[in-house]
């Protein structure tokens, strides 16, 4: 069958999933558009099996969050420059389950031991049976198998970690929901645990959500031993958009605050809403916590409905039951700016049919036909997808509804969506995948699928959960073996597999035509770029044409970076790749110690050569681990002129080796002239800062070629409010004064080498710094001496590659 239908449409059966999957997939042959999908390696092998409804899950700054029953294995995508090899690259890391079992609080620990016992001894076996086998109750098991591992994972927005990185909420299988930061890269650290301070917030209001309740009963009675565990075991969580909270200051003035949502969702329907000040640093940045009823029996999703019309912005909650209802729950936000709330509840789809709910996705799209913004709202229920189409007019809101049928013969384990244009992703067990691409209608709008066999790609294997990367261009997958022969498989081996969603012409030319302008947020398609790049060792003519257009045009840096990004990486292409492994040590040291015998009859000449050799191939091996472009160039020239005809090969790496260099000084100028600019905003007259303002000046106007009037203007005005004064840096161990001749390092007249801070230019004169995340460049860290406009330049990514700093 074609697409899914506009409201309105009649359906088809829904029992002839075979027939119907058959029609779709010819019209979707004849509707005039192909997904080819291509296998990106490599494949991740997980350490012990997936858990959890959505095992999958895809943050905004490239981490995959795979819920495994020991841990969360954490995948980070990263575009190296530095490698010359064609896989992607993936940096693992793990959250650990913790050890202990969780353990709700839902009364003093004596009464509550002496009424498991009471209800575990019961001799009506209608309490004392759901009490032993309900593992809310009993998470530590006695003789049931523990309940170790991961329920649900979800990824905050970007920018609300200390890094302005993205905040893991993890929930796991005995109930215990915490919020984990990744701060030094290596290591996972828990800030809250949200299900101890829930409890005890509960404990505290006597487990009533409002004073106006009725007391509750005794915790001896089961009914309330039940009520008090179900309304604080947590079903799902999910973050919202960052929104701007008011803080009153001291002095009775207003200022802006960052702030995030966090919504959980408990099996009793109700919604705890989470606010939280960012960065979110721990406890302390809790700023409030309000439950809200939402009467939906049996709850199993959750998702936030954030809608902006006529710059008017109105957030919800989309609550999804076991049963088949699907409803927008208000949110009250009086305190965040901007935003207005429904009045009352919004009925999406009403009907107990006893379908359940397994994954809700809301994507905000433009309406082509009624020149507004709009909610396009997908649930996964059973083999089938319900959408809801939800617009704001003058007669109020307008809500369509349908579902899509023939998707999937089996029941669908995992939903995803991209949200940048629409498309929607649905899997089952077998192995298929279903692209669903909306496209609008005069009334409503419609579905085009297509489908994705992972057969094709994989071969035999069963998907357990899928997630689609920010900008669209990779799918992960987690599978195991399939059947073989009929037989079903011995060992069930999980991996993270990748396949490719778009194509390097599509990569580029959403890279060129982006409106976000960084590189860091869009890895997923750089990464595509590289990919191509490193296989035909060229930059293709027309993304040249095309980038150099868009920097004559609007001479944005980020063309510049994108431009020095496609250098870097053509650099690589063109490296020979080590013929031995790099860490194994080479038998030629041995030779050349030998020659130092007596009765050896070898010259310095050959002990020079051999000592050159040896050299040129370790610095060969150190490219890939941020080695500074000048000494690989050396070492290539070395290993051409070697063997000897390959002049032109040398010829092209300087060529590319200075236009490097050429891009690498266009960019450092510029963020020069930023910083001049925020010296001369903030400083009085003859004031000294921590920035080296004179050696800035002067290293910008020591180049007779670079013409720049708006720097010489800045520096002009600079240079008179300075009023002659230098304030020079001196170097910490001998007192002499550091000058300004290299923007990378600063070195004194006895020699004494200290790097340079890439975002304001201050030698770093201590042992721990910071380091962007693909190793261009160092920073310092802010120190509290530090006024608030050098704290804010010292946030800043990367002036190279865009990307945060450590």
């Amino acid at each position: 069958m074609a697409a899914a239908a506009a409201a309105g449409r009649e359906e088809p059966p829904l029992g002839l999933e075979a027939v119907v999957e058959e029609a779709a997939a010819a019209a979707a042959a004849s509707a005039g558009f192909r997904l080819t999908a291509v296998r990106r390696e490599p494949a991740v092998r997980l350490q012990h099996g997936a858990s959890g409804l959505e095992p999958l899950a895809w943050s905004e700054d490239h981490r995959v969050s795979v819920s495994t029953a020991r841990s969360i294995a954490v995948l980070e995508q990263l575009s190296d420059v530095h490698s010359g090899g064609q896989d992607m690259v993936i940096h693992r890391t793990a959250v650990p389950a913790p050890a202990a079992a969780c353990m709700l609080k839902v009364g003093p620990k004596k009464e509550v031991a002496e009424c498991k016992e009471k209800f575990a001894s019961s001799v009506d076996p209608t309490v004392s049976q759901t009490f032993m086998l309900d593992r809310v109750f009993n998470p530590e098991g006695k003789s049931l198998p523990p309940m170790r591992g991961f329920k649900y994972s979800s990824w905050s927005p970007l920018g609300c970690d200390a890094n302005g990185r993205c905040l893991l909420a993890a929930l796991t299988m005995d109930n215990r929901l915490s919020i984990h930061a990744n701060l030094n890269r290596l290591q996972w650290v828990q800030l809250v645990d949200l299900t101890e301070l829930y409890g005890e917030r509960l404990l505290e209001a006597g487990y009533r959500l409002c004073k106006a309740d009725t007391p509750c009963g005794e915790l001896g009675d089961f009914p309330e031993f039940q009520r008090r565990h179900s309304m604080q075991a947590p079903v799902r969580m999910e973050w919202s958009g960052i929104c701007t909270t008011q803080q009153v200051k001291h002095n009775n003035e207003c200022r802006d605050v960052g702030s995030v949502l966090l919504a959980v969702l408990f099996e009793n329907g109700n919604i705890a809403v989470w606010q939280f000040q960012l960065p979110f640093l721990g406890k302390e940045s809790i700023t409030s916590c309000n439950t809200v009823e939402s009467g939906i029996s049996s709850p199993s999703v959750l998702a936030w409905w954030e809608y902006e019309h006529n710059n008017r912005k109105m957030s919800g909650l989309i609550v999804g039951s076991a049963y088949g209802p699907v409803k927008i729950i208000p949110v009250n936000l009086k305190a965040v700016k901007g935003y207005f709330t429904l009045r009352q509840p919004v009925v999406l789809w009403q009907e107990m049919d006893q379908l359940p709910v397994h994954s809700i996705k809301c994507i905000p799209l433009y309406h082509p036909y009624q020149k507004c913004s709009c909610s396009l709202v997908v649930a996964a229920r059973g083999p089938y997808v319900f959408w809801c189409l939800l617009l704001i007019s003058k007669a109020g809101l307008n809500v369509h509804n349908s579902h899509v049928t023939g998707l999937h013969s089996l029941p669908i384990v995992s939903m995803t969506a991209d949200k940048q244009n629409g498309t929607v992703y649905t899997c089952s067990s077998d192995g298929k995948v279903r692209q669903l691409i909306p496209i609008f209608t005069d009334v409503a709008l419609k579905f085009e699928h297509q489908l994705i066999k992972l057969s094709e790609v994989f071969g035999c294997v069963r998907t357990h959960g899928i997630a689609v990367s920010p900008c669209g261009a990779y799918l992960a997958v987690i599978t195991t073996e399939g059947m073989a022969n009929g037989l079903h498989p011995v060992n069930k081996n999980y991996q993270v597999q990748f396949v490719t969603l778009k194509t390097f012409e599509e990569a580029a030319a959403q890279l060129l035509e982006s409106s976000v302008q960084n590189l860091f947020r869009q890895v997923d398609l750089t990464d595509l770029v590289r990919w191509k790049i490193l296989k035909d060792k060229h930059i293709p003519q027309f993304l040249q044409e095309a980038l150099d257009k868009k920097i004559e045009s609007c001479g944005s840096t980020y063309f510049w970076r994108f431009k020095l990004f496609l250098l870097r990486i053509l650099y690589q292409s063109m490296q020979k790749t080590p013929s031995e492994v790099t860490w194994r040590p080479s038998h030629e040291d041995a030779k050349i110690l030998v020659s130092d015998s007596p009765g050896m009859g070898s010259t310095e000449d050959d002990q020079e050569e051999g000592t050159s050799k040896q050299a040129s191939k370790q610095s060969l091996g150190d490219t890939g681990k941020g080695v500074d472009i000048d000494d690989t160039a050396e070492d290539s020239l070395h290993q051409s002129s070697d063997s000897g005809g390959r002049e032109p090969m040398v010829e092209k790496l300087l060529e590319i080796q200075a236009q490097i260099e050429a891009v690498e000084m266009h960019l450092t100028r510029e963020h020069m002239k930023r910083v001049l600019g925020e010296v001369y905003l903030h400083t009085w007259i003859t004031e000294n800062t921590s920035i080296p303002t004179r050696g800035v000046c002067d290293f910008l106007m020591s180049d007779d070629a670079y013409d720049d009037r708006t720097a010489r203007v800045l520096i002009g005005h600079i240079l008179k409010k300075m009023n002659k004064q230098t304030f020079p840096e001196h170097c910490s161990l001998c007192k002499e004064i550091l000058p300004f001749t290299d923007r990378k390092q600063a070195v004194c007249s006895n020699g004494h080498i200290w790097l340079r801070c890439f975002l304001t230019y201050q030698s770093c004169q201590s042992l721990v710094y910071r380091r962007c995340l693909l190793h261009d460049s160092i920073a310092r860290h802010p120190t509290p001496e530090d006024p608030e406009w050098i704290k804010r330049l010292l946030q800043g990514p990367c002036t190279f590659c865009d990307s945060p700093v450590f």
